[in-house]
């Protein structure tokens, strides 16, 4: 045994591998316990083209889409998603976005990969969704800029975590309709001028930890074809699916 190996089973002695989730003992670091992982929905198989969600029947290689992005698509091309917002899912991202927990940008973002990788070639350039300076300053980091630069290390994309700017303070979006999210973000978010010209001519892969209505996407999608952009698409940890 190597003393590289020999150390990692001694530190692996004193402190174990823990789940993610619930602080269980896994076998190896960044896993998920198997109680966790039957909670957790990882989306597969037959997907909606538009925003990731899972639909029922099989992927024959056809485009679909689901009800609510034939109602109302998105103003982006194609979306992926790598959770269902429920059970340990939802928890994960909560832990994420308000609890501290930056440790789970790791796995999390791999699983984005795994999700998005039809989005991921050719290489696109990587924009988070903004944050408003003050929730920024409040929370200390934007999990969504997190998750899209480790996509993009990664993957070797490039990225730009400061493309787009958020520059008015909009309220928690859960429980307004469609059309009042949407009066809420106008011209809310803007390309950075200091960065426009990174996004024209780009194909831009948007990157945000949930998606509920697609709201806060499709006004940044609308930001990034307004500085240029040559395509828009989205890829997210966590979609909100009807129950």
């Amino acid at each position: 045994m190597t003393l590289r190996a020999r150390i990692q089973t001694a530190v692996s002695l004193v402190y174990p591998a823990r789940c993610l989730n619930c602080g269980g003992l896994v076998e190896s670091d960044f896993g998920l316990c198997g109680a966790c992982w039957r909670d957790t929905t990882f989306i597969s198989g037959l997907v909606c083209e538009g925003c990731g969600a899972p639909l029922p029947g099989e992927d024959d290689g056809q485009v679909v889409h689901c009800d609510a992005c034939l109602r109302a698509p998105g103003e982006w091309d194609r979306g992926r998603a790598a959770l269902v917002y429920t059970g340990q899912g939802r928890r994960l991202v909560l832990a994420l976005k308000h609890g501290d927990r930056t440790d789970l940008v790791r796995p999390t973002s791999a699983w984005m990969v795994r999700a998005a990788r039809v989005l991921l070639s050719p290489k696109p350039l990587l924009v988070p969704v903004p944050l408003h300076w003050t929730r920024l300053l409040h929370r200390r980091y934007n999990q969504s800029a997190l998750l899209a630069q480790a996509i993009a290390a990664r993957e070797e994309c490039d990225c730009c975590p400061d493309a787009l700017i958020r520059v008015a303070k909009t309220p928690m979006l859960e429980g307004y309709s469609r059309s009042e999210r949407r009066a809420l973000l106008s011209d809310a978010i803007r390309p950075n001028p200091r960065m426009a010209s990174r996004l024209k001519g780009r194909r831009v892969l948007l990157v945000d930890d949930v998606m509920t209505s697609g709201s806060t996407l499709s006004a940044c999608a609308r930001a990034c074809m307004d500085a240029g952009a040559k395509s828009t698409n989205v890829a997210v940890l966590a979609r909100v699916t009807a129950s």
